[in-house]
Parts: C-alpha cells; structure tokens; sequence
C-alpha cells in the first residue's frame, strides 16, 4: 500500500509541477496585429485609449551614420504591453528625410510578450534580415534602436530578445548574438 501511494504522490507533485511550468513559469504571449511599417503609427495596434498619447525616445541613425540618436516623439498610450507594442510600432515606422531609420523597411511587429522578470520578447517579420544591408555597424544599430526604445522608456523592461517570424535566431546579419535577452546599451547613443 505504501509504494501506491508514494507513486500517486509523485504523480500528483509531478503534475503540479508541470502546471506551474505551462501558466506561471512561462511568459504570458501577448500577440500584436500587425503593424505595417507604412501606416500610422496611430492605432497601429488596435489597443492604444483613443486620442491620448505620451512622449517617447526613439532612436534612428545619426548623422555620421556611426551611431544613434534619441529623438522625442508622440507615441499612442497604451497600458501595459500594449505601450510597448505602440512603442515599437512607432520604433519601426517608416520616417521622413532627414531622419533615417536603422530598421530596414518592410520590417513588421508581429507580435510582443513580457515576462515577470522584465524580459521583452519581441517578434518581427524575416524583412528585418531580407532587407537588412549587412555588416557590423549597421547590425549593431538595428538591433539596439529595438532593444533601447524599450527599456529606455519602461523601466519595467530589463532586456529585450529579438525573434524572427517566430523563432529565435542566432543573429540578425552575422555578428550580434541574439539567443538571449540584450540589455540597454547607451553606447551608441550620440
């Protein structure tokens, strides 16, 4: 009798642990409609309190093309995850001359999560590595406009990893590693 209930007892501890894992331990999906790169940023997502907006930093390429700048922009307010999809939306939008953007065109959000820990996950379309125009500068560009114009304008974001079509990659263009969650990185802000 005692070995029954011993088994039933780590069926029951097994299953228990497994609950956890599926709805606490794993980061809430939270998917985004798609926000094409040539549309408005207003509305882009669909969840933003109609009208009311709040001042964002977003970065784009400088000058000198060597860096980034921050620039201070209308951004819909959302609560929660939705400010940081209109964030992002907002990040990827196609802008006016003479700014330019480090996201290469066509580029789309396809969707957005946070975990409790304050890791953004933040999910875009293959044109971010078809379009991209390669090399290292130009990569570490990309990837940190995405990564700072999060965590530089919700604290609760800590780091943010960068998903294609889904999926985790190694690399956008061959030369920054994401397969983890990046920090904010101010050094190539100008």
């Amino acid at each position: 009798m005692l070995p029954r209930t011993i088994a039933i007892g780590g069926v029951a501890a097994a299953t228990a642990a497994l609950a956890w894992v599926l709805f606490v331990g794993l980061p809430r999906w939270y998917p985004a409609e798609r926000a094409p790169v040539s549309g408005a940023v207003s509305g882009a997502t669909g969840s933003a309190t109609q009208g009311r907006k709040i001042r964002a930093r977003l970065f784009y390429v400088s000058e000198d093309g060597t860096g980034l700048t921050g620039v201070e922009r209308e951004v819909p307010f959302g609560e929660g995850v939705d400010q940081a999809r209109e964030i992002i939306a907002a990040q990827i939008a196609q802008v006016a001359e003479p700014i330019v953007s480090a996201v290469p065109p066509g580029t789309t959000l396809r969707g957005l999560f946070l975990t409790d820990r304050g890791d953004a996950y933040v999910d875009l379309s293959g044109d971010v590595i078809k379009a991209h125009p390669g090399g290292s500068l130009s990569e570490l560009l990309t990837v940190y406009t995405i990564v700072n114009a999060l965590t530089a304008n919700l604290p609760a974001v800590q780091a943010v990893q960068i998903l294609i079509d889904g999926r985790e990659v190694a690399t956008l263009a061959g030369h920054v590693d994401l397969s983890q969650p990046l920090a904010k990185n101010l050094e190539w802000i100008q």
